[in-house]
């Protein structure tokens, strides 16, 4: 009977000395999960900009300002073209989205920017049309995960969506 209680009492002391390195390990894992949700929430939304933008027709990819690439964003990040409603995402606007064009190259074997000229993907000028259509964030989408006894300085994530073009 001794024996018995000496082991439920080293049970106890182990318990209590393991349980907080569990916590923060239980801890640690939800914030990381949260930065690899918001992650895929981002990834998500830059493609449905790159779909909706990449399939409008008369879309000048090339000016920042074009009116139906400025609609294709708002309707993904607020869901009403004029940008007007609750955005999607906490602390993500239009203005964090950068949308360009790329030209694959037979000569260098390689994706390069497509110039904004007529002899490069202006199609509103003349131009050939983009291969394809790169949507990223400009400076990124800051985080700052939380984690208990340790300070975590905010970082950014940068995804990235390179889609076929497919409008005209």
């Amino acid at each position: 009977m001794r024996r018995r209680r000496s082991q439920s009492g080293q049970s106890l002391l182990e318990t209590a000395l393991l349980l907080p390195f569990l916590l923060l390990f239980l801890v640690g894992t939800i914030e990381l999960g949260k930065v690899i949700y918001t992650y895929f929430a981002l990834q998500k939304t830059l493609y449905a900009i790159a779909r909706l933008a990449g399939t409008q027709q008369g879309i000048n990819l090339c000016d920042s300002n074009d009116p139906l690439l400025t609609q294709a964003i708002n309707i993904v990040l607020t869901g009403s073209t004029g940008g007007t409603g609750q955005p999607l995402i906490q602390g993500l606007s239009a203005t964090d989205i950068q949308v360009r064009v790329e030209r694959y190259d037979p000569t260098s074997n390689s994706l390069a920017q497509c110039a904004c000229s007529i002899a490069g993907c202006d199609t509103s000028s003349g131009g050939a049309p983009p291969d394809f259509l790169v949507v990223s964030l400009v400076s990124g989408y800051q985080v700052t995960p939380v984690f208990p006894l340790f300070k975590v300085d905010p970082f950014a994530l940068r995804p990235q969506v390179r889609i076929p073009y497919g409008g005209t």
